[in-house]
């Protein structure tokens, strides 16, 4: 598959954070390794002129997600501390690009970067038509994102090389991307877009 990069697409990086990141306090084994292909997508889309868009977690400290406030995840990505902040090889370039916090209200929570956010709003701003999806988990906010813009009528490729999922029960990621795909989602890696 080949596709170019026109000016109706955009780019969103899902929830690259030092929390879910190995050693921190939900980590997504290997999400580290999404960080370098991730760069590569960056740059071509920064490179173009096209929006790239940096979902986050950013939660205040007794966030209903939390297991002690009767969640099922341990504290994670609490609003201004180095948990919360971006992986810190990921490129964030200086324009062009857009910071949606989600989950940000103690009693609302966000799998999906459209969940209590401007995300759509800033994508139709903008004219974008198809947006492009990577990050992590794969079967958590990658997931809700990707079925939250198919819901709004967009084009999504899900950037198959630049996900990695949590999967809490074993196959979790696999049913992600089936779930995905039966939706409407395009799978695509790097080289379907060079």
């Amino acid at each position: 598959m080949r596709i170019k990069i026109n000016d109706f697409d955009a780019l969103i990086i899902v929830d690259v954070q030092n929390d879910f990141m190995p050693g921190g306090a939900l980590p997504v084994p290997e999400g580290d390794k999404v960080v370098p292909v991730l760069n590569q997508y960056i740059d071509l889309f920064s490179s173009k002129g096209n929006p790239v868009y940096f979902t986050r977690d950013w939660h205040p400290e007794d966030h209903i997600s939390f297991e002690s406030y009767g969640g099922i995840w341990p504290p994670h990505c609490v609003q201004d501390t180095e948990g919360a902040k971006f992986h810190p090889d990921l490129k964030i370039p200086l324009d062009n690009k857009f910071i949606i916090s989600k989950g940000t209200s103690r009693d609302f929570d966000a799998y999906s970067g459209f969940q209590g956010t401007v995300l759509n709003d800033l994508l139709k701003e903008r004219g974008i038509k198809r947006v492009f999806v990577g990050g992590v988990a794969t079967d958590y906010c990658v997931k809700n994102t990707v079925l939250g813009a198919l819901n709004l009528g967009y084009q999504v490729f899900v950037l198959e090389d630049g996900i990695k999922g949590v999967d809490v029960k074993e196959g979790d990621s696999e049913k992600a991307l089936e779930l995905m795909k039966d939706k409407g989602a395009i799978l695509i890696n790097l080289g379907d877009i060079r």
